[in-house]
């Protein structure tokens, strides 16, 4: 498969080349839906180059204003439509246009080859504030990660937010697009942001879809449980309120810390992620994030969960939403659910479903965000995979996470 897709995308390079863009972009609508490069292509249309842009923002491409959504299924739209909702430009940038999207549409733990653009910084550091690199190591391997702390701090302990990135992603750039510094500032909280290396995987997912990568004290959990301890150590946390989050293949990794690490996380923060134990191996991965994935069943003990996706997600189908809440609240029986609507200002509309226990406390919110693709609700165009048209999921995140506190004691 991931030769299948890396011979599709030089055809499509080489089509953009030529300026044949609706050829390339049928190309890639194909190759995304399971088909075969080799497919006849018709490419004997004009030479003339139109340069294009995508709607959707997106770091490495040049950004337009956004354009309404609509209502036809995307399964329906036509290719050039589906690569983005294109439209004329004279700009340079469509061959990497094309390879983003690309990337931002296929599955986890793929190996496309070099698909992915530059990403940007993190922001400025106010006075104070400090946004350090370091690592842990155990028997699993070795990860690095950054760690902001706050210029607002008064000396008491403080929370603690893991925040692990989506495929092609890095610290910086999660960090730049989440805008989870300037919340971190704004609250006094710890942000961590475990990297994942392209040695562990090509371009740089989580591995939640393999065995070892799924319980505790093995794989990659034992080493973002072991960065959470470590900072743990290190700084000044209060050890009731450690929070675990992530996007696409990392929501999917905060899902199974939840479930691994009830006694360390608090609250868990799942967008555009998947149930934990929905896929066993690549190709179950790529069924689940295609068709959605029914997961593994509860966790011991259920663990407050948070959950983000848009209902036009093409990379991930939004029933893995969907299964992420029904694992999160079937320990616990007699949740009463109620469904709010509202619209972001300027932007998306969404359902807001709150499952809250007899005495009103929520255990779970389920966001479902109308008309939005796969990216971070509210995220700052600066990073990858955003979507500024709301609403706003890091500040709802911190918002429910502050909500909770972890009673269970632990040893760190």
């Amino acid at each position: 498969m991931s030769n299948r897709l890396s011979l599709g995308m030089a055809e499509a390079t080489r089509l953009t080349s030529a300026g044949h863009l609706m050829a390339a972009t049928a190309l890639i609508q194909r190759l995304l839906q399971g088909g075969d490069a080799a497919e006849p292509v018709d490419d004997t249309g004009s030479s003339t180059i139109i340069e294009m842009e995508p709607v959707a923002p997106n770091a490495a491409a040049p950004r337009l204003a956004a354009q309404p959504d609509t209502a036809q299924p995307a399964a329906a739209r036509p290719a050039a439509e589906f690569a983005g909702k294109f439209y004329a430009k004279p700009q340079s940038g469509l061959a990497e246009t094309l390879r983003d999207l690309a990337v931002q549409h296929m599955p986890a733990g793929l190996d496309i080859g070099g698909l992915s653009g530059p990403r940007p910084a993190a922001d400025p550091l106010p006075d104070g504030a400090s946004f350090m690199t370091a690592s842990f190591t155990n028997p699993a391997g070795t990860r690095d990660y950054k760690l902001y702390v706050p210029a607002n701090r008064t000396g008491e302990p403080l929370a603690l937010i893991v925040m692990l990135h989506g495929c092609t992603q890095s610290p910086d750039d999660f960090a730049a697009g989440t805008g989870m510094n300037a919340l971190a500032e704004e609250h006094g909280c710890l942000v961590a942001y475990p990297a994942q290396p392209s040695s562990a995987n090509a371009q740089r997912c989580w591995n939640w879809f393999s065995p070892t990568d799924q319980g505790r004290d093995r794989g990659e959990p034992s080493l973002i449980a072991g960065i959470t301890r470590q900072i743990m150590r290190d700084h000044p946390v209060d050890p009731s309120r450690v929070y675990v989050a992530g996007l696409s293949a990392g929501g999917a990794a905060a899902a199974i810390m939840g479930a691994a690490y009830p006694d360390l996380y608090a609250a868990v923060g799942v967008h555009s992620g998947l149930p934990v134990g929905a896929a066993g191996d690549l190709p179950s991965a790529f069924a689940a994030m295609r068709q959605g994935g029914a997961g593994s069943g509860p966790g011991a003990r259920a663990v407050p969960t948070i959950v983000f996706h848009g209902d036009q997600d093409l990379t991930v189908h939004s029933s893995n939403g969907d299964a992420v809440v029904a694992q999160a609240t079937a320990s616990a029986p007699g949740l009463r659910p109620t469904v709010q609507r509202g619209q972001a200002a300027g932007g998306h509309g969404y359902s807001r479903t709150v499952h809250a226990d007899p005495s009103g406390k929520a255990l779970c919110e389920q966001w479902t965000i109308h008309g939005a693709g796969h990216a971070w609700a509210g995220g700052r165009p600066s990073g990858s995979y955003t979507d500024p048209r709301g609403p706003d999921a890091s500040r709802e995140m911190v918002r429910f996470f502050f909500e909770h506190r972890n009673a269970v004691t632990k040893t760190v």
